[in-house]
C-alpha cells in the first residue's frame, strides 16, 4: 500500500478534454466543482499516474457513500462518466433544474434502474460510452455497503471489460462513509478521505466474455486488487437486501457464480 502523499495539481487541459457526450454544465461544473471540493475536504489521492490519459478506461471501486461517486471524477486526472437513477433528472420547477444540472455537471449520465431490459440498456450505455473512448466509474459490489465491509463483486463490470478490451483501473475509497454516512444529507467538514487508484488490469487472459469462468475469474482478480487498496474486512458474500418471502430466500440461497 502507497503511502500518503500530497494532493497532485490540476491536470492539463488536454489530460481533462471535454467529452462529447456531456455539454456546458459538465465543462463548468468540473472547473468549478473539482477545486472547490479539492480545496473543501483535502481529499489524500494516490496513484493517479496509474490512470490511462485517453483511450476507454473501467474504473471499478468500493462502494460506501452517495459521494463515492463525486470523489472519483474529483479526484481523476480525466473526465469520469457514471451511471444515475433517471428520476434525478426529471423533477420539475427549480429542484428539478437544480437535481438534473448537478447530477451533469459532475458526469451523470441518466439510466433507469432494475432487471431484464433495464439492466441491458444500462450496459449497453456503458459500452457506448467506452466505444467513444470515455471513462466510466462502475461499483462491482451493486450498492453500497452499509457495514464497511468489501462484498463479492456481481460480473457485470468483468464482462464489460472482457467485452470491449479497455482495462480496469481498480479504485479504493477510505473515509467517504464517515463523510456523508448513510443516510445524512449533507456531508461533514470533520473528516477527510483517501482515494487510491491501482496500476490498470488486463482482463483478457481470462477468456472471452461469454465465459461464465472467465468473467467469475476476472470479477475475483477486480475486488483482490480492490481490497488490496482500500484494505476493508471482507464480508465473504454479495451485498443483498434481506430476502422477503420464500422464493427470494431460495435465490439468494444459490450458488451466483454467473452474477
Amino acid at each position: 500500500m502507497t503511502s500518503e502523499q500530497p494532493v497532485e495539481p490540476e491536470p492539463s487541459p488536454e489530460d481533462s478534454a471535454k467529452p462529447r457526450h456531456t455539454g456546458f454544465a459538465y465543462a463548468l461544473g468540473r472547473s468549478l466543482i473539482t477545486p472547490l471540493a479539492r480545496g473543501v475536504y483535502r481529499p489524500r489521492i494516490e496513484g493517479r499516474d496509474n490512470v490511462p490519459r485517453d483511450g476507454a478506461v473501467i474504473f471499478a471501486s468500493n462502494h460506501l457513500s452517495f459521494i463515492d461517486s463525486i470523489a472519483i471524477p474529483v479526484a481523476a486526472p480525466r473526465p469520469v462518466h457514471f451511471l444515475a437513477k433517471s428520476s434525478y433528472f426529471e423533477g420539475t420547477g427549480f429542484s428539478g433544474w437544480l437535481s438534473k444540472t448537478f447530477f451533469q455537471s459532475i458526469g451523470a449520465i441518466p439510466v433507469r434502474r432494475g432487471a431484464g431490459q433495464a439492466a441491458l440498456d444500462a450496459l449497453d450505455v456503458q459500452r457506448q460510452l467506452l466505444d467513444e473512448g470515455l471513462a466510466v466509474a462502475l461499483y462491482p459490489e451493486g450498492t453500497r455497503s452499509t457495514d464497511g465491509r468489501l462484498y463479492k463483486g456481481r460480473t457485470g463490470v468483468a464482462f464489460l471489460a472482457l467485452q470491449t478490451g479497455a482495462p480496469v483501473v481498480p479504485v479504493g475509497l477510505i473515509g467517504t462513509d464517515k463523510v456523508m454516512p448513510v443516510g445524512a444529507k449533507v456531508p461533514t467538514l470533520k473528516e477527510r478521505i483517501t482515494v487510491r487508484f491501482g496500476e490498470p488490469l488486463d482482463l483478457s487472459p481470462h477468456g472471452p466474455a461469454e465465459s461464465g469462468r472467465a468473467r467469475r475469474l476476472a470479477t475475483d482478480e477486480i475486488m483482490a486488487a480492490i481490497h488490496a487498496l482500500s484494505g476493508q474486512e471482507l464480508a465473504g458474500a454479495y451485498n443483498e437486501a434481506p430476502a422477503q418471502g420464500a422464493i427470494e430466500k431460495i435465490k439468494q440461497a444459490l450458488p451466483h457464480e454467473r452474477r
